[in-house]
């Protein structure tokens, strides 16, 4: 046996900046370096961000790639860092002995999803990604070929074979070949979105694979917010047998480095194992000399309101910080909704940097205004009030607007508040809608649907509530003041636009629309299916159309972070044009 103290980095780095993200790889990699690492991991497409999407068709962005990792190398070398070997991911092309040999339909100068082998100044070898997801949010064969190698790579007298993420949840590929190729770790990088439970699964596979494999197996992932995904980090090591004994925590950015004992490497050829080619290089021959063992911990699990809480906060921070706002801006009703991204906002960038807008119209109650000012006082965010009467008047009695169109007009002269406001002073617009009401279209399109960013897109209007009721007992947990009023979680929920209004005038309840909407929107059940689970059928029918119909409302919706299996956007992809129909009562007919 041998011994290697392996360093995974989870690391957040942004799109396109690959110079401050090269800061970052050699940051982390001086921290393994000072504790003593053998080898630091960095995730999938490091040096690049990840996911680079188009970037990847255009010939300079790969170009700069290939110039950042050879600069990369040289540079952990001057720094005095170059005796670790370094594992980082990048933009590459098809050429070399990463990719074995040429076949038709992956001519050379194609871009590739790689892992740089960094040692003493220079790139040893490279990894390429085989299994190349096209599904949900991912769209790799639109920008990669894939490689058919696998690299096994001697560290310290340990042979460790490298692979890139979705090369772990296929089946076949390089990872199926990593017993044959004697491989003591099993190394894999990765930028694996969050979605709510991913984290249970996760831990499966990794078991599973590590028992597949044969060899204990290191699994680092990325962390923090690029865009709509938010990836969060979970970084974790198997045995051989599959127990799971080091897990770095959930939306940290950090370094878990563990020591390893693996077996020494037999010697195992290079050959061709169920069409993938493995190919072997030597850095050290010899094995470390014996040393005293840190112990490995597990980071607590976070429960699952907390999981869906950081992904939020931590989506929206790093969405305001990266694209270089300071601030944001949102309309305080007095709701759950917008009371909820209060919150968040506040967790993710301060209070100081939250301006909360309140606009009362004729209809807005009491409670509501005192609801919006208590939440303020309770967070200690920027508050205003502007009502909108004065504003909306004029328009009613020039265009003599009534019913929906003046509810809309309510709506769309706030946004125009907020809008005015963000050009003035820079601020971000958040969205407060959720996926109940984004699902079925209750929203304003140009109303309340504006903005740059909506931290609640992806969360259900009966998960909103529970996420409300875990922060403000998080905040009681923690000595806190609650920062959510409890009036706002408890009222039955109002747009305030015309008198005495409750969404359930125009919706079902929440809790029997998410059940539906989980159906028919997470699932992809048909009309038949949702009856024959229970649902009334004229409600499925009313329920699927208003779906269906809202579709161009979605399209215009701002970005959001997803959390559940499906979100809207990169996941789910319908027609706006489209004639089809799900008819329940129909369906129940025959």
């Amino acid at each position: 046996m041998a011994q290697v103290r392996v360093g995974l980095a989870q690391v957040d780095v942004t799109v396109g900046d690959i110079a401050g993200n090269a800061d970052k790889v050699v940051a982390w990699t001086r921290n393994a370096v000072e504790r003593g690492a053998h080898v630091v991991a960095f995730p999938e497409l490091c040096l690049t961000g990840y996911p680079v999407e188009d970037l990847a068709l255009r010939g300079s962005f790969v170009d700069a790639s290939q110039a950042g990792i050879r600069k990369l190398a040289e540079r952990l070398n001057d720094e005095g860092l170059g005796d670790i070997v370094v594992v980082c991911g990048y933009l590459d092309r098809a050429s070399g002995t990463a990719m074995g040999i040429d076949r038709l339909g992956r001519p050379k100068g194609s871009p590739t999803n790689a892992a740089a082998v960094i040692h003493q100044g220079r790139v040893v070898t490279s990894a390429v990604k085989h299994h190349l997801p096209n599904y949900g949010v991912f769209d790799e064969f639109r920008h990669f070929v894939p490689g058919n190698t696998l690299q096994v790579v001697r560290i310290h007298g340990v042979d460790v074979a490298i692979v890139i993420c979705e090369d772990l949840w296929q089946d076949g590929g390089p990872v199926a070949v990593a017993r044959e190729a004697g491989a003591g770790l099993l190394l894999v990088i990765n930028s694996s979105p969050y979605e709510a439970n991913k984290d249970d699964l996760r831990g499966e596979l990794v078991s599973r694979r590590a028992r597949e494999a044969g060899c204990s197996l290191a699994y680092v992932n990325l962390v923090g917010g690029q865009d709509e995904l938010v990836f969060d980090g979970d970084s974790l090591i198997a045995d051989a047998e599959g127990k799971i004994f080091s897990r770095a925590p959930q939306f940290e950015q950090g370094s878990m480095v563990v020591d390893l004992e693996l077996p020494a490497a037999s010697g195992t050829p290079s050959g061709t194992h169920e069409g993938i080619e493995i190919v072997h290089t030597v850095i050290h021959e010899d094995p470390v000399a014996p040393y005293d063992a840190m112990d490995a911990a597990i980071a607590p699990r976070l429960s699952d309101e907390a999981e869906m809480y950081h992904a939020i906060v931590t989506g929206l921070r790093d969405y305001v910080q990266k694209n270089g706002f300071k601030s944001v801006l949102l309309g305080l009703s007095g709701g759950i909704d917008s009371s909820l991204v209060a919150a968040i906002a506040c967790d993710a960038i301060g209070a100081e940097h939250v301006f909360g807008i309140s606009n009362p119209s004729v209809y807005s109650s009491d409670h509501s205004k005192d609801d919006a000012a208590d939440l303020a006082a309770r967070t200690g965010l920027n508050y205003r009030v502007i009502p909108i009467q004065p504003m909306v008047q004029p328009f009613i009695d020039t265009l003599g607007l009534t019913g929906l169109a003046e509810e809309n007009l309510q709506a769309r002269v706030r946004a125009v508040i907020w809008m005015g406001l963000s050009n003035a002073d820079g601020h971000l617009v958040l969205a407060c809608g959720n996926k109940s009401e984004l699902s079925v279209g209750y929203s304003t399109i140009y109303g309340d649907a504006v903005g740059g960013y909506a931290p609640l897109k992806d969360v259900p209007k009966t998960v909103v509530w529970r996420l409300a009721k875990w922060r403000n007992e998080d905040a009681k947990a923690r000595g806190q003041q609650p920062p959510i009023p409890a009036n706002s979680i408890a009222k039955p929920p109002s747009a305030e636009l015309r008198p005495g209004q409750q969404d359930t005038d125009s919706l079902p309840p929440y809790d029997l629309l998410d059940d539906m909407l989980d159906d028919y929107v997470e699932q992809d059940r048909g009309s038949a299916e949702l009856v024959a689970a229970g649902f009334e059928a004229e409600l499925v029918t009313q329920v699927i159309q208003l779906v269906d119909r809202a579709e161009y409302k979605r399209r215009q919706y701002p970005p959001g972070p997803k959390i559940t299996h499906k979100a809207f956007g990169r996941d789910r992809r319908l027609p706006i044009t489209n004639v089809w129909r799900e008819d329940a009562r129909k369906a129940a007919e025959h």
